[in-house]
């Protein structure tokens, strides 16, 4: 570890450095870039030998077969009109009813984040709800709203709904059963609540809707409903894995690689348009993170943070708990919550801290990121799917709306785990 102040503080320094250009892309660089320069600024400089930044990327190799498997299923599904067809059935089944569009536009992404995680709800249901609403005649920014909030509000229902529970728990991720008795109630709670406040906040803007009723719908090809399927058993497929206590990552690669052959190659179509539509950059930039983290733990960092946590608990485990899930919330809109995530991981790997206290963290860090867009990788990529369709939504905006609609489902998710 490094033995002076001045190491100690330079290794702050630099991760300070590359956290900030991973959330403001300055010179709109991939967040990839400055991830990776960090990491490299860290080895360079002596502060991180090489062997130990290669142990701190093998630590993430589970975190990156599943995104791989995840990214895989979620583009398929994309280029399979799965997404289209979803966000089109929505639209019919409003029946001209903005209210009942918002809910079933929630609906939608709510089974979307469980099954395929949060950032497949931003990436990939974004677009097709942008499109279906405006073929509907709708205002998009209501129901789009609904895709970023629901993104992180439902992301702790099971393992597999947000990479950032590997991140914080990996090899001592929960049984399934363990994880559903302590996370289902909290789950249930984000999601009630988020949707009711958000629900209120648009409630002006719905009642001036004005839907179509007869709107063209696309039809499921055999493809898609071969992807549907295959999201089905892949679905089956991790529950049972996390109920016998596997590593998701190599379950989750090979589901995704099997559906997505077997689809291709009963439609006998090239895997490149599939391939290339995938967001690769992201797997860099959580080795990078991985590594920036590792460089934490060889500064201290992490045995002073535990240190505190283990002087807490000793007075408090509820308020401990409660300060904790807080704490991590707001340091996701600091440093976003992939970073924050993998130091909560490693500060319960430290220590045995109380079942309370690292379930309160995993909150904060799930549903933290709907304070702000700079919270989490799912919502920066939301605000860029927005922007591609023309939308140019201000962080501003956001912050004034996830200050309204965060705090509550916090606080009632954390009560929900803690009491």
């Amino acid at each position: 570890m490094p033995t002076t102040p001045h190491d100690a503080a330079l290794t702050w320094s630099i991760i300070t450095f590359a956290t900030a250009g991973v959330i403001v892309r300055p010179f709109r660089l991939p967040e990839a870039t400055w991830a990776l320069a960090g990491a490299l600024a860290l080895m360079a400089s002596g502060l991180l030998p090489w062997a130990d930044a290669l142990s701190g990327m093998r630590k993430g190799i589970d975190v990156y077969l599943f995104l791989i498997g995840m990214m895989l299923i979620a583009e398929l599904a994309r280029h399979e009109g799965l997404f289209d067809y979803l966000a089109a059935f929505a639209v019919d089944h409003a029946r001209g009813s903005p209210q009942r569009l918002f809910l079933l536009v929630y609906l939608v992404g709510t089974m979307v984040t469980i099954l395929l995680s949060n950032d497949a709800t931003a990436i990939v249901l974004t677009p097709a709800v942008y499109a279906a609403t405006r073929a509907a005649g709708a205002s998009p920014l209501p129901y789009l709203f609904v895709c970023a909030f629901i993104a992180n509000a439902a992301s702790f229902v099971l393992p597999i709904s947000n990479p950032a529970n590997l991140v914080v728990f990996g090899a001592r991720m929960p049984h399934l059963a363990e994880w559903l008795r302590q996370f289902a109630l909290p789950s249930l709670a984000s999601i009630v609540v988020t949707y009711v406040v958000l629900r209120l906040t648009q409630r002006r803007a719905l009642i001036k809707e004005k839907i179509e009723i007869n709107v063209p719908k696309p039809r499921l090809s055999r493809q898609g409903k071969l992807t549907a399927i295959g999201i089905g058993v892949i679905g089956i497929v991790l529950l049972s894995a996390s109920a016998l206590d596997v590593p998701l990552g190599l379950p989750t690669f090979v589901c995704g690689a099997v559906t997505a052959m077997a689809v291709l190659l009963a439609s006998r179509q090239s895997p490149w348009p599939v391939l290339n539509d995938i967001s690769w950059s992201v797997l860099p930039l959580v080795a990078g993170l991985f590594v920036m983290v590792e460089a934490l733990i060889r500064a201290g960092a992490i045995a002073q943070l535990s240190e505190t946590l283990r002087a807490a608990v000793a007075q408090s485990v509820a308020k401990t708990a409660w300060s904790a899930g807080i704490a991590t919330a707001l340091a996701d809109n600091i440093a976003n919550n992939l970073p924050v995530g993998l130091v909560a991981g490693s500060i319960a790997a430290s220590d045995h801290l109380p079942t309370q206290v690292v379930g309160a963290m995993l909150i904060g860090v799930d549903l933290g990121p709907n304070l702000s867009v700079t919270g989490s990788l799912a919502t920066i990529l939301w605000l860029v799917a927005l922007r591609r369709e023309g939308l140019n939504l201000t962080a501003w905006r956001f912050l004034r709306l996830g200050l309204v609609v965060m705090p509550p489902a916090l606080l009632a998710a954390l009560a929900a785990a803690i009491w």
